[in-house]
């Protein structure tokens, strides 16, 4: 082969092979975003708590688990990150449990248990089905709280139904945004299916908000948590782990720092009436 011949070759190929990458990404992003899909059904007998169903407006069931608190006092729903289960979550319903408050996990559309197949949209039909079912059965209030993935489905939820406060847990400004620092040579912006712009949201939640981040997170930057906060409107606080990344930021402390959180809620509530 000569050497023009090569220098037009290898551009072409090159090409070809960026476009085949692009074309891969695209094709596969949402098995990327929710791996934790699954056809396996919901575990007999519960992990913790109850096996609960919850029909969403679009005909889905998704399943959740549901532990019972005392009757005037917060329930916390929990939308976890994406590759979790709604099971691993035991030892924050235990926790909740001895302060008299209750837990409902939902497994999201296409997750182990549930129908469909998961996409933004239905995961933002998850949260508020989830909400209203919990709204005729909690009523102390109701504490929205996402992790990861989960932290924009709590921003929307959070928007648009009267949630008591709302906990961020490895937040981040978008999922568009983060996946634009991890791809910076792929024009992510025009490829993404689900971009969950909490960023775009976050203004519509004016009810007390507890972010919580770790330092060492490498796989949502800490830069994109604190982002998302300073444009949240108060009342807020941030806290940030210094020893936590992202698959660790569960610990004594932050069960902790999430139960200071809603018993505060409920503190204030009191001395609101009083006043």
């Amino acid at each position: 082969m000569s050497a023009t011949r090569l220098l037009l070759t290898l551009p072409l190929t090159a090409a070809f092979g960026y476009m085949s990458l692009v074309g891969l990404i695209y094709v596969s992003q949402r098995t990327l975003l929710y791996p934790g899909t699954s056809a396996t059904p919901a575990p007999e007998p519960s992990a913790w708590g109850e096996n609960v169903y919850i029909d969403t407006p679009d005909g889905e069931t998704l399943h959740a688990l549901y532990s019972r608190g005392e009757s005037d006092k917060p329930c916390v729903l929990l939308f976890f990150g994406n590759g979790d289960r709604a099971d691993s979550y035991g030892f924050l319903a235990q926790a909740l449990a001895v302060r008299g408050i209750g837990l409902l996990a939902i497994s999201y559309r296409g997750y182990p248990g549930s129908t469909g197949s998961p996409s933004e949209d239905g995961l933002l039909e998850d949260g508020l089905a989830a909400y209203d079912w919990l709204s005729q059965r909690s009523k102390g209030g109701i504490v929205v709280l996402g992790r990861s993935l989960g932290t924009g489905i709590a921003v929307n939820t959070a928007g648009q139904r009267p949630a008591a406060g709302m906990i961020l847990v490895s937040a981040y400004l978008s999922v568009l945004s983060v996946a634009q620092t991890r791809y910076p040579f792929y024009p992510v912006a025009l490829l993404i299916k689900d971009s969950f712009r909490s960023d775009l949201k976050i203004a519509k939640v004016r009810q007390p908000k507890l972010f919580i981040h770790g330092r060492l997170d490498d796989s949502i930057p800490l830069s994109s948590g604190e982002a998302l906060y300073r444009i949240a409107p108060g009342p807020k606080q941030m806290l940030v782990d210094d020893g936590s990344g992202h698959n660790d930021i569960w610990n004594e402390g932050t069960v902790g720092d999430v139960i200071h959180f809603v018993e505060s809620l409920k503190r204030d509530a009191s001395s609101g009436n009083r006043g």
